[in-house]
């Protein structure tokens, strides 16, 4: 595996990561609002108590996604800083490759 295609993948890690921290942050809402319809008419201590512990649950989750995603940014970041010059030299050849097909 050559430095751009390293850097793609690692790009591609980091789409993942934010696509996973989304879909967290979608699942805490959506609990939030089923918790919300519970306590405005239903009251049920079934609902009430799984779903707090699963809104508990999920933001752990939420925390540890983003710190990974923190994290990994912050080496792709360095590695892209580290290797600039033979990334663009790639991606140039990559350009020009392609021009010619």
């Amino acid at each position: 595996m050559d430095k751009l295609q390293k850097f793609e993948l690692m790009n591609k890690i980091v789409r993942e990561l934010e696509d996973l921290q989304n879909s967290q942050t979608a699942l805490i809402e959506k609990i939030g609002k089923i918790e919300v319809d519970n306590m405005n008419g239903l009251n049920d201590r079934f609902l009430e108590k799984n779903l707090g512990e699963m809104h508990s649950k999920v933001a752990e989750n939420v925390d540890a996604v983003s710190n990974i995603f923190t994290h990994f940014e912050e080496q792709r970041d360095e590695y892209a800083e580290k290797n600039k010059s033979a990334i663009e030299a790639l991606e140039a050849q990559a350009a020009i490759e392609a021009a010619n097909e």
